[in-house]
């Protein structure tokens, strides 16, 4: 009998781990796990845990900054879990096995006022240096103007990029239009690979707060039916584009956050084709559920519950009020991460 996650790869599912700690990294690699990606949370999280002390103190006695030791340990951790994931990039020919580094969130930092112009440039600026000299890193950018801004010259520079943040299919296709324009300017198009995450759960969670009216049937389906509307938007685009990779949606933000739902609601929802990245506890959960998976992306509740969400869901509405708390849940995991490292500097130095 395979396990709950062999099946889910089975049914077409590229499984990627929401985390870049390298003991879970190996562990999830033997499951089927095949890439994975990092944030400042997933950082943090493992510079408290002591283990990389040893890389601090390196770092801080070369007269490195606190900015400047956060990005070094980051890109370590991530060069890290790409050697894990290299021969995965190697035996698919760049269509799987990458690992994702999040450009500088503080970029989107409200109490900056940084102008939309400077902080896209920037962000050109940092993908081209972060990325140099990697097969399988990816970038990931947001979906705010000032992120859907800079992608198309990213992609021009040969950038594979992941797309964060998407919550619409307004902010898909902005993505998705700008990578494609910026992919036929750069030219070599038998390398080209972008991908791009849908967040699931948060959106559940904002029907729950504000379209309580939402019947029982449609309550706690909207973020899977946007989800997957938004898939086959991204499966028509590219099907006559002639490609020798795939062009593919993450499912992110795949863990419930409703007590009452049961762990695997979103893994088997969107089991059966592109990639989901899922939170440590989410695969172990999985593969203690006994559950056996196959492919249901492509399949959508009744017509009158898709009429009620269409009805009833404002999509701007909804993408304005998960920005405005996405940018926030961005930018100030960056700065705690700074008063962390600070806190070791002082910490190590004793």
């Amino acid at each position: 009998m395979t396990s709950p996650l062999k099946s889910l790869i089975a049914a077409g599912t590229k499984l990627w781990l929401d985390s870049i700690d390298p003991d879970l990294v190996k562990r999830n690699r033997a499951l089927g796990v095949t890439g994975a990606t990092s944030n400042p949370i997933i950082i943090a999280d493992l510079i408290k845990t002591g283990r990389f002390d040893g890389d601090l103190v390196k770092l801080m006695r070369d007269g490195l900054d606190d900015e400047s030791v956060a990005w070094q340990v980051t890109d370590l951790l991530v060069r890290q879990a790409q050697a894990v994931f290299q021969p995965v990039w190697q035996e698919t020919k760049g269509n799987d096995g990458y690992v994702s580094f999040e450009l500088d969130p503080l970029l989107e930092d409200p109490t900056l006022n940084m102008p939309l112009a400077e902080r896209s440039r920037r962000y050109v600026e940092l993908g081209k240096k972060w990325s140099a000299g990697h097969t399988n890193r990816m970038i990931k950018v947001p979906a705010t103007p000032a992120g859907l801004a800079a992608v198309e010259d990213l992609a021009a520079a040969g950038i594979t990029l992941n797309v964060t943040l998407i919550f619409t299919p307004r902010q898909y296709s902005a993505a998705r239009d700008g990578i494609w324009r910026g992919a036929q300017r750069h030219g070599s198009l038998g390398t080209f690979k972008s991908v791009y995450s849908i967040f699931v759960s948060r959106v559940d969670v904002y029907t729950e707060q504000h379209l309580p009216q939402l019947s029982a049937e449609a309550q706690g389906q909207v973020g899977i039916v946007n989800a997957k509307q938004i898939w086959q938007m991204n499966q028509q685009f590219w099907a006559d584009k002639k490609l020798s990779l795939k062009q593919e949606m993450i499912f992110a933000s795949t863990g419930t956050k409703k007590a009452s739902d049961k762990a695997t609601k979103y893994v088997e929802a969107f089991a059966g084709s592109d990639i989901e990245t899922n939170p440590p506890g989410t695969n172990d959960l999985t593969e203690a559920s006994g559950e056996s998976f196959t492919r249901q992306v492509d399949k959508l509740p009744a017509p009158a519950v898709l009429a009620e969400i269409a009805k009833l869901v404002d999509l701007q509405k909804l993408e304005d009020t998960l920005m405005a708390e996405g940018i926030k849940k961005f930018a100030d995991p960056q700065k705690a991460l700074l008063a962390l490292i600070a806190n070791k500097r002082k910490e190590l130095a004793k």
